[in-house]
């Protein structure tokens, strides 16, 4: 890590991280970005062929970092055969163009299935966070070590951030949403609850895996297309029907257990939308926000994940519950960045020093320069933390950024709460992942 990076990265705990003016910061990240431009320009493949395409050797300004970006795609650009097919030894030749360390020294011999692979690179450092892939081919998003390191830290200082609670253990800390198994999840609760909580309740039930997500997508896939066998229908009609059993239990164990727990002071962590399920069945048992304790806090990330909702349902679940508002901690934040930008008084999520914001036109090809007020675009990030992968991606969301001071009094850019995705809208997400498979990987296919 070089001296801009980690003055950067040093402020993770520092107070007054958010209080820096922009224009401050950029002379300071693109030092930064430089220094990771040289370290990693000779390491990963993907982001070797991106620089010699686009001409850079040097970071001189925000536009210069617009061609060494990567398509969120870029992360799933494997053939799909050689996941669904169980090519292990290929997995790890495409992982190796996508990473800092190299992919070596992974025994594939007798792999069993996507987990048992996951498991084996990590074995050998590399730790690998999966996207549901329900919509199609899931993302592989590989960290070191110093990449989990650094998610535990902004997790934990971003919620006293944003809430003023300081890390203390007098929390009994529930899980209100069944969570992914993967390390980026795992390292974030586990922050929380080491920093805030003396009693820590998961949601009910086995943690989902990329290998059970993926055997369920492919039995669907065949269902629509007709391909699949009698059994095969038959098998999934009856995991379907004992998933959502036990869904509805641990929905129903939960709400029991944050009533018979509603003296003490709690930490609901989820997703909104079965946060709110939840808070509705602790309604219909005839509690309300009068028998809670009144410093509950919540936390909770991403949006409603395409739920249909009552309008009012954030007022209804934070009443329930009993959350004051500044209690409340919402973030905007991915799987392929390790920062996690806090939502302040004002509604509006915070970047945070080391976190470049760029926005970009709809066709991730163009930076949008920042003015006076709003502007609206594509969000793309330049993640000077990251150590396992490269610092630059482009999202699929469609976003509001303001890089002036905000209404809640701090500086920096900022994000407006409502944030859409580019797939959702008419016309859909046409970002490719163009460059992400070199010669490398199809000399081996």
């Amino acid at each position: 890590m070089g001296a801009a990076v980690k003055r950067l990265t040093d402020l993770v705990e520092a107070k007054d991280r958010h209080d820096i003016p922009w224009i401050d910061l950029v002379p300071m990240q693109i030092e930064a970005a430089n220094e990771r431009l040289k370290e990693r320009v000779g390491e990963i493949k993907l982001l070797a062929n991106r620089a010699e395409t686009g001409g850079i050797k040097t970071i001189r300004d925000p536009a210069d970092l617009v061609p060494l970006l990567f398509a969120h795609t870029s992360y799933k650009s494997y053939p799909e055969t050689w996941f669904t097919q169980g090519k292990w030894d290929r997995m790890g030749q495409w992982l190796d163009t996508i990473t800092s360390q190299r992919v070596r020294g992974v025994d594939t011999k007798d792999v069993k299935d996507v987990d048992d692979w996951i498991t084996r690179v990590a074995d050998a450092g590399h730790y690998l966070s999966c996207s549901s892939g329900t919509t199609g081919k899931c993302s592989i998003i590989p960290s070191s070590m110093e990449d989990r390191k650094i998610i535990r830290r902004n997790m934990a200082t971003s919620f006293t951030w944003a809430t003023g609670i300081e890390p203390s253990r007098q929390y009994k800390t529930f899980g209100l949403t069944a969570v992914a198994k993967n390390f980026r999840n795992e390292d974030a609760r586990t922050s929380l609850t080491e920093a805030f909580s003396n009693t820590d309740r998961p949601f009910p039930g086995d943690k989902i895996t990329v290998g059970q997500i993926s055997r369920m997508v492919a039995l669907r896939r065949s269902i629509a297309d007709g391909t699949a066998r009698p059994g095969d229908i038959a098998a999934f009609e009856a995991t379907s029907a004992a998933r959502e059993k036990t869904m509805n239990d641990a929905l129903t164990s939960t709400a029991e257990a944050i009533v018979a727990n509603r003296g003490e002071r709690m930490l609901f962590q989820g997703m909104l939308a079965t946060m709110f399920q939840i808070s509705e069945m602790v309604r219909a048992m005839g509690y309300s926000g009068k028998d809670f304790h009144p410093e509950n806090a919540l936390i909770t990330g991403g949006g409603l994940k395409g739920a249909k909702l009552p309008a009012d349902y954030r007022e209804r679940m934070v009443d329930t519950f009993n959350v004051q508002p500044e209690r409340t901690y919402q973030f905007y934040s991915m799987q392929e960045i390790n920062t996690v930008m806090p939502r302040c008084s004002a509604g509006r999520y915070h970047v945070s020093p080391w976190l470049m914001l760029l926005v970009l036109d709809q066709t991730g090809d163009q930076l949008i320069a920042p003015g006076k007020g709003e502007i609206e675009g594509r969000a793309a990030f330049f993640d000077l933390s990251l150590d396992g992968r490269w610092c630059g991606l482009i999202t699929g969301d469609k976003v509001r950024v303001d890089y002036g001071k905000c209404a809640c009094g701090h500086e920096g850019p900022t994000v407006a709460s409502e944030i859409v995705r580019y797939s959702d809208l008419p016309g859909g997400d046409k970002i490719s992942c163009a460059g992400t498979i070199d010669a490398y990987i199809r000399g081996a296919a």
